[in-house]
């Protein structure tokens, strides 16, 4: 136990450096007298520029990260992340047909024209699964496989909407749907929090009782779990947080299944402390993918979806060579 709470106390550590270096770091780094000292470029680069860019991804990777644990957990599937519902694929959708429709750059909500289109699908198709989830003759297993279903129908459409598109419509759709964390001001930073905050808040309230869902339903319901109550809080939060930070930064993978799968083996299934660690590192996680994608090509940037991909693909194969 002393062991899980030092490697905890690690993984804090990492959250906190990433917080503080990474708005420094960058191809031009960035010092600590031009920081506090107003009037300077570089003033203005780390606080309007590079620190709402760092929190974003830390509120990001922080609810892709702990709605991939819960998922994994409540359909008791290893390869359940955040967007397995479908609710990614319904806010690619509302945002590919906002730019087919010539959207422009007006805000509404604090969001672009695209962004709004994008959370609309997102709501959609989150409250089909919650009304699935409502119905009490639907499991967990049929309600998985609905939202592959609803996944499967979007992306068909969206393929439909970029077969209709012309050059640069099909440019804009494809860069959104890589993903990026490119803001200026915290005014997507403000939009996500609440919806951030009221998710984890939900998730971690709901710890013991995803303590109990690891030994199977049929068990946690014997031990009092209400299992179509803690379905339908599971779904309702974690489905909030991605369509809101999907509407922001696009949908970027891997997140929700590469972090909680490393954690899980470093910090033992324990829910009281995997999900605030997963929160944690998930955070820091995106922040640093974030930094490799703005360093690595520089001065051109690399989405970091393309990065969170790149690594996605390898650690699943080192998985399942060195795991049973």
């Amino acid at each position: 136990m002393r062991t899980v709470r030092l490697r905890f106390g690690l993984l804090t550590a990492f959250w906190l450096a990433a917080l503080i270096a990474a708005p420094l770091l960058g191809k031009h780094v960035i010092g600590l007298a031009a920081v506090l000292g107003p009037g300077s470029a570089e003033h203005v680069i780390f606080w309007h520029i590079r620190l709402p860019r760092v929190l974003l991804a830390l509120a990001a990777g922080g609810a892709l990260a702990a709605s991939g644990l819960a998922f994994q957990t409540l359909f008791r599937n290893p390869l359940a992340e955040p967007y397995t519902l479908g609710v990614a694929s319904g806010a690619a959708l509302g945002a590919v047909a906002a730019i087919e429709l010539g959207a422009g750059g007006a805000t509404l909500l604090g969001l672009s024209s695209v962004g709004v289109s994008s959370f609309a699908g997102a709501a959609l198709v989150s409250l089909l699964i919650l009304g699935l989830a409502a119905r009490r003759r639907f499991t967990t297993a049929t309600l998985l496989l609905a939202g592959i279903a609803m996944s499967l129908t979007c992306s068909a459409l969206i393929l439909f909407l970029q077969y209709r598109a012309d050059f640069t419509q099909s440019f804009r759709m494809v860069r959104w749907m890589m993903g990026g964390l490119a803001v200026v001001g915290y005014r997507e930073v403000l939009w996500l929090a609440p919806w951030v905050v009221a998710g984890l808040a939900v998730l971690l309230s709901l710890r013991w009782d995803l303590n109990l869902l690891l030994t199977g339903e049929e068990v946690a319901a014997s031990r009092g779990v209400d299992l179509s109550r803690v379905r339908w809080l599971v779904l309702l939060a974690a489905s909030g947080m991605v369509g809101a930070l999907v509407a922001v930064v696009g949908p970027i993978g891997f997140v929700g299944l590469i972090v909680p799968h490393i954690l899980r083996g470093w910090l033992g299934h324990d829910h009281l402390l995997l999900l605030p660690a997963c929160v944690l590192g998930g955070g820091a996680f995106l922040a640093l993918c974030d930094l490799v994608g703005r360093t690595v090509i520089a001065p051109a940037e690399l989405p970091v979806g393309v990065v969170t991909a790149l690594l996605g693909g390898p650690f699943f194969l080192w998985l399942l060579l060195t795991r049973r």
